[in-house]
């Protein structure tokens, strides 16, 4: 299979809000492991924000986004309460947020390439890390992140606990 990788446009907002929706409704009605919910996160505005930014990347398969990540240099405030590889103000520091693959495309690699891809992202901007937090349950994720190299850092509280969802393991990729 192969993938391409674009900063995504406001052309392709529709296409994502329907990529986070099949996301969802797949999650509903199985195990959701990132703990997501339809009309909560990921939205239409995620893909607005991160298409106006200019830092929301998509995974393409024959003409389809089939992935999206959004790679910032803005944490959320509890990565402060952790004690991270080195200290950085986050200029020199990749984010990821919103990591999402189409449904029919779990379990085909998509994910892994685009983690490889913001690995690729982060060493030509020259950051001397990449950092992320994944909801303790999901446990796929955090396979497929130790798998790429990720190493455990801690385990906070993002603030998002009346969603059942009270800790977030962070994990860092030095680069």
């Amino acid at each position: 299979m192969y993938i391409t990788f674009d900063l995504g446009t406001e052309d392709e907002i529709d296409e994502l809000e329907q990529l986070y929706n099949d996301l969802n409704d797949y999650l509903n009605k199985g195990i959701n492991y990132p703990g997501w919910r339809k009309d909560a996160y990921p939205v239409r505005q995620n893909a607005i924000d991160g298409v106006k930014t200019g830092n929301l990347y998509v995974a393409k398969y024959d003409g389809k986004i089939i992935g999206t990540i959004i790679l910032s240099n803005k944490p959320e405030p509890a990565y402060y309460k952790a004690k991270w590889e080195f200290e950085s103000d986050y200029s020199d520091v990749i984010v990821i947020h919103t990591f999402a693959v189409h449904p029919k495309f779990l379990k085909c690699g998509v994910g892994k390439a685009l983690i490889d891809f913001s690995i690729e992202h982060g060493v030509k901007l020259k950051a001397r890390s990449i950092r992320l937090d994944v909801y303790e349950g999901n446990v796929p994720a955090i396979r497929l992140y130790e798998e790429c190299g990720f190493k455990y850092v801690d385990t906070v509280d993002l603030g998002l606990g009346n969603y059942g969802l009270d800790w977030f393991k962070l994990y860092e990729k030095l680069l």
